[in-house]
């Protein structure tokens, strides 16, 4: 399954990205919200959307906002060295995560959880 990743660090993106495709899942990796919506609006495949929080011009949460208002029901995982997002402004993520020393472990295992409960009609 491929997973639209959204980090405006190239570094962090591309750990974010290697993170996935270790485990097993192919990865499509863009720098901003408004490189995210263009792929979403010009056919990229993806079964969900993994976004860094904190990004200038659009934030995560106003990445979400966006694709919600435009019918995207894609499963979305916030990623944040801060805690959890304090308000939605009406969209909430399906799931956060913090940038920390277990995400290597907790992001795949996430994606996974999201994507099934997709599956299951959840």
């Amino acid at each position: 399954m491929r997973i639209l990743v959204v980090d405006d660090d190239p570094i962090a993106g591309a750990v974010t990205s290697a993170i996935l495709e270790d485990g097993g899942y192919q990865v499509a990796l863009v720098e901003s919200g408004a490189e995210a919506l263009t792929a979403l609006a010009t056919g990229d495949r993806a079964a969900a959307v993994v976004s860094d929080m904190n990004m200038p011009a659009m934030t995560g949460l106003e990445l979400l906002q966006v694709l919600r208002a435009q019918g995207v029901t894609l499963p979305f995982l916030l990623l944040s060295g801060d805690g959890p997002p304090a308000d939605g402004g009406g969209s909430e993520p399906d799931g956060w995560l913090r940038k920390d020393e277990n995400l290597e472990l907790d992001l795949p295992a996430t994606v996974g959880l999201l994507l099934a409960g997709r599956r299951d009609g959840q």
